[in-house]
């Protein structure tokens, strides 16, 4: 299976809110077999003009997975937990490669 990343672009706005949205988001992720790769921390921009707020990525078994996981009951519940909490907050899903056969 190839697996898949979520790789997210948030400017947290209001720090309370956004709590209640990451006191449920990461039992969604792991309910979906996901896990989190990058969640906040130290970053520098090594070329162009991408200027990121905050980065989180996360990876799932496969790209059907982490679709799955998205408009799941789970992450749409704490998806509404994050309303009004960011600025923005933008996401992307790709699709990674196959891990080379040794």
């Amino acid at each position: 299976m190839t697996p898949a990343y979520i790789i997210v672009d948030m400017q947290i706005s209001d720090p309370d809110q956004y709590k209640k949205y990451m006191a449920e988001a990461p039992a969604a992720v792991k309910a979906a077999g996901g896990e989190y790769l990058v969640r906040g921390g130290r970053f520098e921009v090594m070329e162009g003009q991408w200027q990121p707020a905050r980065i989180a990525m996360l990876r799932f078994p496969s790209f059907e997975i982490a679709k799955a996981f998205y408009d799941g009951e789970m992450y749409k519940q704490a998806r509404a937990q994050r309303e009004g909490a960011t600025a923005f907050f933008n996401m992307v899903l790709v699709e990674g490669v196959a891990a080379p056969v040794i």
